[in-house]
């Protein structure tokens, strides 16, 4: 049976040396090994743990260590970082079995160091030094919720400090499981009575009418995910399927799909009836929406590889709807990508013309009086309404209908925005 420490070890060495996504290194991990139920959950808690404490951690072992860490090789910080969010964080494991679990895993030259820093913390307090809020907010955020400083700096500076240490914190817990009901199959009653049979706690969606929310559970293990009977989507992404409003016998075009869940959304509130075009850059991809669409029972879903900024004339005016879910920095999406932590800004500054150019090039997909959503999982306002503003001054032959943005600490979902568009008749 594997050590499921070492391969926790292994999957953060992964992520680290080849700059690998947790969830990928994680789900490779999980299929190579034959760990069990609990164990693979707890690998899931570790690795992910790890990723998003990253910083925390950093800070710790920088006072409890004889060097700073940028000195100490990468594996030895990781190793470091198993052991020491085990002991911060994990109620369910005993200091001296997280101690010695991991110390067993150190190479002959490391252990005594490893040993001494993973001591040294379970004899003390075990209290994380902070840096004083009032003097260091930003370093404050940063090492208690473990965000970069640039980060830190732009939630400040969006929200102010009360209002980005309220998200900070709503990021930082662990999100529910929430499911979308395939309401061709089963009603959301039936499922919500057949999950909570299984002794799952299972409770419905504030707003969506279709959503189910559960802790966290292997889904392909639940019953019915074989029978397609639901899939993953978060509930701000359901009421932006729900915006989209996508009726039986329409055409709907879905700009930027991959994986699907929106897709998938609109297909089922068309009843099936009609035609939807879910388009994506990355070829490769478009795999995850067939192979999901087949699960579900869903024949109306066509896949077709192309750049969302380019024009296809005989698209023009086609589309009932036009789904834009642009690629975002996904700064509201942290609980789920916790590699999005340490993102660097930099690289996020050319996202908003590039979504605006998705935007209007789409537009022009849509048939007079149609409905074009616009939507990110972001919660930079130059990603979502401050584009909706510049498209619209540009764009004088559509109006806006309405914009939501769902913050965590206030609607308990990922951050998201969207806005309902309309392209006015010309009669």
């Amino acid at each position: 049976m594997e050590n499921v420490r070492a391969v926790a070890l292994s999957v953060l060495n992964k992520c680290a040396e080849a700059e690998q996504f947790s969830n990928i290194a994680l789900d490779t991990a999980q299929k190579r090994t034959s760990l069990s139920a609990a164990d693979r959950g707890l690998l899931t808690s570790l690795v992910y743990g790890c990723i998003e404490k990253r910083l925390t951690l950093d800070h710790l072992i920088a006072t409890l260590a004889d060097r700073p860490v940028e000195q100490i090789d990468p594996s030895t910080q990781n190793l470091l970082r198993l052991g020491l969010y085990q002991m911060a964080f994990l109620d369910r494991v005993p200091d001296h079995a997280a101690v010695n679990e991991t110390v067993s895993l150190a190479p002959r030259r490391t252990k005594g160091f490893v040993n001494a820093v993973l001591r040294a913390f379970s004899r003390g307090n075990k209290a994380i030094p902070l840096p004083d809020r009032e003097r260091e907010p930003l370093a404050y955020l940063s090492v208690k919720y473990s965000f970069s400083l640039p980060l830190c700096r732009l939630f400040v500076e969006l929200y102010g400090l009360a209002r980005a240490e309220s998200l900070l914190s709503a990021f930082d817990r662990q999100v529910p499981l929430t499911l979308r009901v395939n309401t061709q199959n089963v009603s959301r009653e039936e499922l919500l009575a057949r999950l909570t049979a299984q002794g799952l706690d299972a409770r419905p969606t504030s707003e969506s009418e279709s959503g189910i929310l559960l802790s966290s559970v292997p889904v392909t293990e639940l019953s019915g995910f074989a029978q397609g009977d639901f899939f993953v989507q978060d509930e701000a992404s359901q009421l932006c399927v729900e915006a989209l409003d996508a009726r039986p016998g329409m055409r709907v075009l879905d700009a930027c799909a991959c994986p699907g869940s929106k897709s998938f959304g609109a297909a089922i509130g068309m009843q099936n009836e009609g035609e939807i075009l879910a388009c994506d850059l990355h070829a490769n991809k478009l795999s995850l929406v067939e192979s999901g669409a087949r699960r579900l029972g869903i024949s109306i879903i066509k896949t077709v590889a192309r750049d969302a900024r380019e024009n296809e004339p005989s698209w023009e005016g086609r589309f009932d709807r036009v789904l834009c879910d642009v690629p975002c920095s996904g700064f509201g999406v942290f609980s789920k990508k916790p590699e999005l932590r340490y993102k660097d800004l930099e690289g996020c500054r050319a996202l908003p013309d590039i979504q605006l150019s998705i935007l209007e090039n789409c537009a022009r997909f849509l048939s007079e009086d149609g409905i074009l959503v616009y939507s990110t999982c972001t919660l930079c306002p130059a990603e979502n309404g401050e584009n909706v503003a510049r498209f619209l001054s540009r764009n004088p032959d559509f109006e806006c209908l309405r914009e939501r943005t769902l913050y965590p600490d206030l609607d308990g979902t990922d951050g998201f925005f969207f806005a309902v568009l309309r392209r006015r008749s010309k009669t």
